[in-house]
Parts: structure tokens; C-alpha cells; sequence
């Protein structure tokens, strides 16, 4: 049934196309929730014992003269990151219910990216893994460059052209593995052994490839600009999802095919994860814009999910894959606030000037949404991100134990810009030259009349709450479905 999540999100963009642009919001709301529904089901009924090994769901001939083959198949690991597509894609449509400009193609591309995202979790063959990975590029691209703002064109074409090359070295090590294999299939190239010498140049090649789109130091420069030039589904979606594809695949391919290249390389990926961790959260620090504080911020929490699986322990790497769940939700929440309830209403996201309209008073709702993601973000238990961050930091004490002394640092600096951007978002100093309503924001003269938080945005805005204080006070539902799936790689052997 799983399969079926790609077939209807496919289906659904197609009938963007045909019908009205009245339907357009309710079309994109149904395919995504129907996905949801699918994903949910699968997390009930299938035994955990089948999602220990990376099982076949749909296979049949593709391209039989190059071997290629439609193969998906799920396991634990690819089970989450399909669960946490669908979360994000609902609250996203719900947070882009009132997009008025051109509906059906900005729906049209939304679902396009949902659905590529789907086939990257799913996918089995390498080739057709390639294709939905490439896919998602250009719908991400027409999102920022029509529907987004702050030098669209710019952040756009910067993340496209990072994408690229990213997925240029992607290639090459695909077809290193293809020519010396003979083989697409990931279950059987899993098994083959490739030689030290390949893999001592394919791993780094392959890895770096896919860590491009995790936001990897120093290659990260692409996500808080192409975060800011974003719609609010466009940040949303790419924070919460399309970050997640690049460690996912790193995890799936490049590590598990090459697993004498990654233990000679694993500790350059530790040096550049603790960097990013440490660096990115000190850069947020100093940031005016609060989508630019958020940007940074899922640059440094990508951080530890390379941390987590560089430092290649099955308690860490299952943190890495619970801390991919978690901030695509928290990830999500935050840019929802920032760029949907704050930004539509003021105009703006500086927050020197935010500090002076005292919004906690404005906006109510909004005030409580970002104290709980903040919190879920520094890691307070009882949410999300600590049961991941907590999970990662234990699993690699064993291994790398500075690293995790030096993380502790970056959490600090994660604490204070987080806390930083609450209290100036929301709670600062009132000015007396502007007159707040609650429930209305009034930022100039010209701006008179502002709709109160609607009723989508609050059942998006609870969605993404519920499931963070649900994995966070319940990590065991998801944990108990990764660590058997990470134990059967063969890069721990």
C-alpha cells in the first residue's frame, strides 16, 4: 500500500493541471492526506520484524537491457523518513491555504516535490533512485523563483546550481558502482564487495554528492539563502524534506555500498559535521533576520545527523535517522510561524523591528507555536529534538568523545540565538508609537486590517506540534522500527 503514496501525490499534481483553480487547495489537501493516512497505516500494521531488512514491495522490469528495474522496497529507516514526508506535506498545504497568486501551479509544484521525495525513500533500483533525487530539483526551483521573495531568482538558481553539482559527483559514483557491479539493485550491491582502491575514491566522491543537499560545511552557503528567497511551503518543505534527502541517501547508498571508504573518511565527516554544528550556530547568533536565524539554525541541527552518522555506532546512526524526523518537523513549525504568521502580517522579519511591536500580545497563537518549537529545537525534554540529540550524543561518546565535547559548546550557541529570536520575535519592548489590537497587527499606516490566525494554520501549526511532544515523550514508537534496519547495514559489520 505504501507504494501508493507516490501514485496518488503524482496523480493529484496531474489533476491540478485540469481542474479549476477553485479546487486547487482542497485537490493538494486530499492527495496529501491521503498519503498521510497510507503512511500511518503502514506504521501500524506492518511487523516491526519485516522492517529489519530494506523488503521488497514493488518490483518489475524498467529499462531490462541496462538491468534497470521499478524496485521499491522499505525497512525502518525508510519507513520514518516517508512519515515525516507526509506530516510536513499536509501541514504545508494548511499553512498555504490562502496562496491566492497562480494556485494550481504553486500546488502543481508542491506535490511534485512531495512526491519525489517520496520516490527517494522508497526507491530500491540506483537509477531510479537518481531520478527521483534529481526530480525534486526543478520543482524546487520554480517554487522559490516565482511564488518566493528576497532575491528569488538568486537563492533559486544558487540552490539549483548546488543541487547540480551535488548531483554531478552523485553520478559518477553511481556509475562506478554500476560498471564495477554490473548491478542497480541497492539489496544486491550491498552484498558485493567492492575493491579498497574503488572505494577509497568512490565513498568521498558519492558522499560528498549527497551531503551538498544535507547542508554539509562547507557547502552549505546554498540553504539559509535559498531558505529566505522561499515561499513559507517553499522553507517548509525544503528545511523539513529535501535537507533530509541527502543524509538519507548518504546513509542508504554511499555508506552501505562502500563501507571500507567510509571508515577511511569517517573522521573527515566528523571534523565537518562538529564545524557546521559549531559554526553555523555562531553565525544565527549574529543574524537580523529571523528566517536567516532559522536557516542557519537546520544548517547546525544537520549537524548532528552527521555527527550521528559518521560516528557510525547503531545507537548513534538511529539517533541521526530520529533527529531527521524530528527537525523536518520542528524545521517545518518554525519557518511556518516565521514566514506565514509573522511575515504575512508585519512585512517584515527583522527582528529589531519585530522587538518593538511586543507580538505576544498581537498574535497569541503564534506566541505559543514558536515557544514550543524553540524549545523542541533547543533540545528541552519532552520534545523531539532532545530524544534525537541525546540519542546521537550517547551513541558516539564511545567513538569520538571530543566531538561530543565540542557539540556541547555548539548547543550552547543553539540555546542562545534560539532564545535570542524568541524574545525579540514576540516579547520584546512595546513601542508606544503603534496601536495593537489582539488578534491584529498594525505596522504602518498603509496596513490597517489584519485577518487573525485561520483556522488552517492552527490545525497545521497542531499537527507538527502534536507529533514533536509525541516522539519526544515516545522516541521508542519510531526507535523501535530504525535500530533493527541499522543493524542489518553493512557498514557496522
Amino acid at each position: 500500500m505504501i507504494a501508493w503514496t507516490i501514485y496518488i501525490t503524482f496523480a493529484g499534481a496531474v489533476l491540478l493541471l485540469l481542474l479549476p483553480c477553485a479546487f486547487a487547495r482542497w485537490v493538494a489537501l486530499l492527495t496529501t492526506t491521503a498519503g498521510l493516512a497510507l503512511d500511518l497505516i503502514a506504521l501500524v500494521r506492518m511487523p516491526i520484524a519485516d522492517l529489519a531488512h530494506f523488503t521488497t514491495i514493488v518490483q518489475v522490469p524498467w529499462v531490462p537491457a541496462l538491468g534497470m528495474q521499478y524496485h521499491l522496497a522499505i525497512d525502518g529507516v525508510s519507513l520514518t523518513m516517508v512519515l515525516v514526508t507526509a506530516i510536513s506535506a499536509v501541514s504545508t498545504v494548511l499553512f498555504s491555504w490562502d496562496v491566492e497568486h497562480r494556485q494550481n501551479e504553486f500546488f502543481f509544484w508542491l506535490l511534485l516535490v512531495v512526491a519525489g521525495c517520496y520516490g527517494v525513500f522508497l526507491s530500491a533500483d540506483l537509477f531510479l533512485f537518481f531520478a527521483f533525487y534529481e526530480l525534486v530539483i526543478v520543482p524546487k526551483y520554480f517554487l522559490i523563483a516565482v511564488f518566493g521573495s528576497t532575491n528569488k531568482e538568486y537563492g533559486a538558481m544558487k540552490l539549483t546550481l548546488y543541487s547540480f553539482f551535488g548531483g554531478m559527483l552523485v553520478f559518477i559514483g553511481i556509475l562506478a558502482a554500476y560498471v564495477t557491479a554490473g548491478s542497480l539493485d541497492l539489496n544486491q550491491l550491498s552484498q558485493f564487495q567492492f575493491s579498497p582502491q574503488l572505494q577509497s575514491w568512490a565513498f568521498p566522491v558519492l558522499f560528498l554528492g549527497f551531503a551538498v543537499l544535507a547542508g554539509i560545511w562547507p557547502l552549505h552557503t546554498w540553504a539559509p539563502t535559498g531558505h529566505v528567497a522561499a515561499p513559507t511551503a517553499g522553507s517548509m518543505l525544503l528545511a523539513g524534506i529535501v535537507m533530509k534527502l541527502g543524509a538519507y541517501a548518504g546513509l542508504r547508498v554511499a555508506m552501505n555500498l562502500f563501507p571500507q571508504g567510509f571508515q577511511m573518511w569517517n573522521k573527515c565527516i566528523v571534523l565537518l559535521a562538529v564545524v557546521g554544528i559549531v559554526y553555523a550556530a555562531a553565525v544565527a547568533l549574529r543574524q537580523r533576520d529571523l528566517k536567516f536565524v532559522i536557516g542557519y539554525s537546520s544548517v547546525s541541527h544537520m549537524g548532528f545527523v552527521l555527527l550521528g552518522l559518521a560516528a557510525a555506532t547503531t545507537l548513534s546512526v538511529s539517533g541521526a535517522v530520529l533527529q531527521m524526523f524530528s527537525h523536518g518537523v520542528i524545521a517545518a513549525l518554525l519557518f511556518a510561524v516565521a514566514g506565514r504568521m509573522i511575515y504575512a502580517r508585519t512585512h517584515t522579519r527583522e527582528l529589531d523591528v519585530l522587538a518593538g511591536l511586543n507580538l505576544s500580545r498581537a498574535l497569541p497563537f503564534a506566541a505559543f507555536t514558536f515557544v514550543v518549537a524553540s524549545a523542541a529545537s533547543m533540545g528541552i525534554p519532552g520534545f523531539s529534538g532532545f530524544a534525537a540529540e541525546i540519542t546521537i550524543l550517547i551513541g558516539a561518546w564511545k567513538t569520538y568523545p571530543l566531538a561530543v565535547w565540542i557539540t556541547g559548546a555548539g548547543m550552547v550557541l543553539v540555546a542562545a540565538f534560539t532564545l535570542r529570536a524568541l524574545k525579540q520575535s514576540f516579547f520584546g519592548e512595546t513601542d508606544s508609537g503603534v496601536h495593537l489590537q489582539k488578534g491584529r497587527v498594525a505596522l504602518d499606516s498603509d496596513w490597517n486590517e489584519q485577518q487573525t490566525i485561520t483556522a488552517a494554520e492552527k490545525c497545521g501549526a497542531c499537527l507538527l506540534m502534536f507529533t514533536t511532544v509525541a516522539i519526544g515523550l515516545y522516541p521508542k514508537l519510531l526507535l523501535d522500527r530504525i535500530m533493527p534496519a541499522v543493524e542489518a547495514m553493512r557498514f557496522l559489520k
